[in-house]
């Protein structure tokens, strides 16, 4: 009897270690790469998955949308300017084949392939650009790296500059620049203030010209303004033309 339990209880033991390593269970966002004697045979998931052991392996893939940080580059500008910049990569697998097949390690390829093309596009345009231009940039990035990952099958939904370091002595170089670009933005706005206050004045120089009432309105209005601040000035009001009679006069 006792042998007879001990046959049965090896037995169970057999069924047990065939059937934990026959079945497996995939999560919705999960798929198996199966390969059977080391040939692929099909991605399967999700679910229950039984496999032949040792006959058949499965590689799993996880399809979730992966974030993953690039470290900061060196990055010289067109016009010779050192930075340092990080950005984000977010990517996912659309193809599980491929992404365990294609490539060794998926996730380091993808990750140093953002680090040189954010080294590349970055190195074609000047620190203004990728200051100011920073959306243009993210999808320039994206679109590379979207291009070269399709072989892996690996979507690159967004790439995100998160950070463009400069030096103390280029920060100051730009806050001088910002504080001259104001200064001249002041002057000009001023000169466009006096040009127009001009055209103002010639108009109503020719509107006064035009009815001369207006002028002895004008006169009485400023007799009433130096009256209420309560002024002991008073205006009187000289033609220029009297003056010019008068000067001519003088000369003869």
């Amino acid at each position: 009897m006792s042998i007879g339990y001990v046959a049965y209880l090896l037995l169970a033991l057999v069924v047990f270690i065939f059937l934990s390593a026959a079945i497996r269970i995939l999560r919705e966002y999960q798929r198996g790469v199966v390969f059977t004697l080391g040939r692929f045979t099909g991605v399967k998931g999700p679910g229950l998955i039984i496999l032949v052991p040792f006959v058949q392996q499965m590689v799993k893939v996880d399809l979730r949308v992966v974030v993953q940080d690039v470290p900061p580059q060196d990055v010289i500008s067109r016009d010779n300017v050192s930075v340092k910049v990080n950005a984000v990569l977010y990517f996912r697998i659309v193809d599980a084949e491929r992404a365990v097949i294609q490539v060794e390690d998926f996730m380091a390829a993808t990750n140093q392939l953002a680090q040189t093309t954010l080294r590349s596009v970055l190195g074609k345009h000047e620190l203004d650009e990728m200051l100011a231009e920073r959306d243009k940039l993210n999808s320039d990035i994206q679109e590379i790296l979207d291009q070269r990952t399709d072989a892996w099958g690996i979507k690159v939904s967004n790439v995100e500059i998160k950070h463009v370091d400069l030096n103390e002595n280029m920060i100051r170089a730009i806050a001088k620049q910002a504080e001259a670009e104001r200064l001249r933005r002041a002057k000009v706005i001023n000169a466009e203030g006096e040009q127009q206050a001009a055209a103002k004045l010639v108009e109503a120089g020719r509107m006064l010209a035009a009815e001369p009432q207006a002028m002895q309105l004008r006169y009485f209005e400023a007799l009433h303004d130096i009256a209420g601040e309560r002024s002991s000035t008073v205006v009187f009001p000289l033609p220029v033309d009297l003056l010019g009679q008068f000067l001519k006069g003088q000369g003869k």
